[in-house]
């Protein structure tokens, strides 16, 4: 399976690496740019609110159903026409309940017009990765990463000739935006339902209550989870439009900053879409989870580590590559959202383990305690120090739930990881941090330190045996390195 692991994450990066930066970098932040922050900013807010309910898009649903197909993949025509249809019902749920919110909230109805636009994309991209779970469960892990960048790829197109190719000098709007979205989810959906259906043969969609409600309790506690999250994810966006005087502003300066985040982050979503059916049908076949979670886990570390210093040296020089209003403010949001980052992604690699392994109830606290902080922080840090207080409350909260999920994932599975084991990250990460401020003390430029950054985190991490050739080497060959892996970290 660690074999498996590589190669896919291999393709994975190299498909996404190629076509999402683009995306966010030149085509989101390309109509940011045309429309102007604060337009940028109220889309970005009704944005936000289209998440905070989308788990009623989906309950649980997707996450039950790849970890459940990969352990049972023979099930899936059983379960797909059926669920099917329980998601045409939970659309309509989802839709009434978020254009209820919108208007609770006090906008009007240009706004409430442009989230119900918002409310059909966030349908077909639901659709689309409970699609891509049926994909991943069959382990297509080929199929499922060219899925990964479809409706990008097709946004792309429409959207750079919306914005730079038109003949036409009428200005850009945001709506153009949200209808090319709603284009590019369809087609993909459309894909993702005939690689689907041909692995299932015919399909009839039906409505079962009986059937209905037995997915709908096991998948409950995913959904209680995802919302959860959602909630941590997600409000800092909404509170800063409507706790602020100039909210919108606010929120587009800390859109400006997440953008660059995001097209981080979704690596490591990425990274969790691969390893959840892996972990679950190790589990379930009775293999041992920790080489592969301890590998995944260390590259995520040499990764992150290196573009959380690059970035965070270089905040200015970064956001400056793409927007010449409001640098100075959204720079510091970006630095501190950086070292969120790297909080993010351990939770993809021992969040997910804890999902495969069915420990919702403790995932759920987590997730609870998780969001009364943020939304505690928010409170407190967004009046004073606004789109800089948003990121810290996001930091706090992030850093806390990641360090819980490694300590019940070591709990429930009994990892008993040497000292060396831990000491050689923090080696690694020491060496890696006093270096990147040497070279921000010699005022080296962006594109060398991201390079001797680079170059460094690759031979620590083999000098400092955070990884070791024997390891990988052995992955591929589907064989355990002489001595055997490290466990964990």
């Amino acid at each position: 399976m660690q074999r498996t692991f590589l190669r896919n994450l291999a393709l994975l990066l190299v498909l996404n690496l190629l076509v999402k930066p683009f995306y966010i970098l030149g085509i989101d932040a390309g109509v940011q740019v045309r429309v102007g922050t604060e337009v940028y900013g109220g889309y970005a807010a009704l944005l936000s609110l289209s998440f905070l309910l989308n788990i009623l898009l989906d309950l649980g649903i997707t996450n039950y159903n790849t970890r459940h197909l990969a352990q049972h993949t023979h099930l899936m025509r059983a379960h797909l026409g059926g669920i099917l249809a329980m998601r045409l019902v939970l659309v309509v749920l989802y839709g009434v309940a978020t254009l209820l919110a919108g208007l609770v909230l006090g906008y009007a109805a240009a706004a409430i017009g442009l989230l119900a636009w918002l409310v059909l994309n966030q349908a077909l991209a639901g659709m689309l990765l409970y699609l891509r779970g049926n994909v991943a469960a069959a382990q297509r892990f080929a199929q499922d990463s060219l899925l990964s960048v479809l409706d990008r790829v097709l946004l792309i197109g429409i959207c750079g000739w919306l914005l730079w190719g038109r003949a036409t000098g009428t200005p850009f709007r945001i709506e153009w935006f949200v209808w090319a979205q709603t284009a590019s989810y369809a087609l993909a959906v459309v894909v993702a339902f005939v690689l689907v259906r041909r692995r299932t043969g015919r399909i009839l969609v039906r409505w079962s209550p009986g059937f209905s409600w037995n997915i709908l309790r096991q998948s409950f506690p995913y959904a209680l989870l995802i919302l959860l999250m959602t909630f941590y994810y997600r409000t800092d966006t909404v509170m800063l439009e409507r706790m602020l005087p100039n909210g919108a502003l606010q929120a587009g300066i800390y859109a400006q900053a997440f953008r660059f985040f995001e097209a981080l982050n979704m690596l490591g979503y990425l990274l969790a879409g691969l390893l959840l059916p892996m972990f679950s049908r190790m589990l379930r076949q009775g293999e041992d989870v920790a080489p592969l979670a301890g590998l995944a886990f260390r590259l995520v570390w040499v990764g992150t580590l290196w573009a959380a210093l690059v970035g965070i040296a270089h905040a200015h020089e970064v956001m400056a590559l793409r927007y010449t209003e409001h640098v100075g403010a959204s720079a510091p949001v970006f630095a501190v959202l950086l070292a969120c980052f790297m909080a993010v992604c351990t939770t993809y690699v021992f969040g997910t383990l804890l999902t495969a392994h069915g420990d919702l109830r403790a995932l759920n606290m987590m997730a609870a305690a998780g969001m009364v902080v943020n939304i505690g922080l928010n409170v407190v840090l967004i009046p004073r120090y606004q789109a800089f207080g948003a990121a810290w409350a996001s930091l706090i909260t992030q850093v806390g739930t990641a360090v819980v999920q490694v300590v019940l994932a070591t709990v429930r599975f009994g990892w008993r990881p040497a000292p060396a084991a831990l000491l050689r990250p923090m080696l690694l990460g020491g060496l890696l941090v006093m270096l990147a401020f040497g070279l921000s003390a010699r005022g080296t430029s962006l594109p060398a330190d991201a390079v001797v950054l680079g170059v460094a985190a690759v031979v620590l991490a083999f000098l400092t045996r955070t990884l070791s050739w024997s390891e990988l080497r052995g992955a591929l060959r589907r064989t355990a390195p002489p001595g055997g892996a490290e466990p964990l970290l």
